[in-house]
């Protein structure tokens, strides 16, 4: 058990069965999985491009990348179907409660000029998408031989079932929204 998990069930699970009043345990939210996804429309010119995405996304998550084709041939920006135009990587269990917690306590922090996250991410099911700038926050990369700074989308899914519930289990698992 990671330590942010052990702190959930002592300390998130009592403060959202007092707050909402769950007359059940397995209705208390929790994480079900976090989706990271780098899309990379350059590398439909230059398939160089995905090899090391792939390599970073790798670092970052700790499970291997996937890399993601295109569905369908668009003419006006020179794509066709099976192109390689991304990577992408779904974590469960404890690499999703270790990059959660890598995610809050050492990523987050290390943004220039950094004031909270938005909290308009959230889909209306309970699952929150926000997205990163520079990838290179992470403390895995060694950021001199990062040779292109690329942004990436980080999906947290929970069994919450509204926004409200949501974003308050993720408050109390330390997501800093903005005030």
């Amino acid at each position: 058990m990671t330590r942010l998990e052990k702190e959930y069930n002592e300390k998130v699970v009592p403060e959202l069965q007092k707050e909402y009043g769950y007359s059940s345990s397995m209705e208390i939210p929790k994480l079900e999985k976090i989706s990271l996804n780098i899309g990379l429309g350059e590398a439909s010119q230059n398939s160089k491009l995905i090899e090391p995405a792939v390599a970073e996304l790798t670092a970052i998550a700790g499970q291997k990348a996937v890399v993601t084709l295109a569905k369908k041939s668009i003419a006006q920006f020179k794509l066709r179907e099976g192109m390689p135009v991304g990577c992408r990587v779904t974590l469960r269990g404890d690499a999703m409660w270790d990059f959660y917690d890598k995610l809050v306590s050492f990523a987050l922090p290390r943004v220039r000029d950094f004031r909270g996250i938005p909290d308009r991410g959230f889909d209306g099911r309970g699952n929150f998408t926000m997205g990163i700038k520079e990838h290179t926050i992470f403390p895995e990369l060694d950021i001199d031989k990062v040779d292109l700074v690329k942004g990436m989308n980080v999906t947290v899914c929970t069994s919450a079932k509204t926004d409200k519930e949501s974003k308050t289990l993720l408050d109390l698992l330390g997501m800093p929204f903005k005030k």
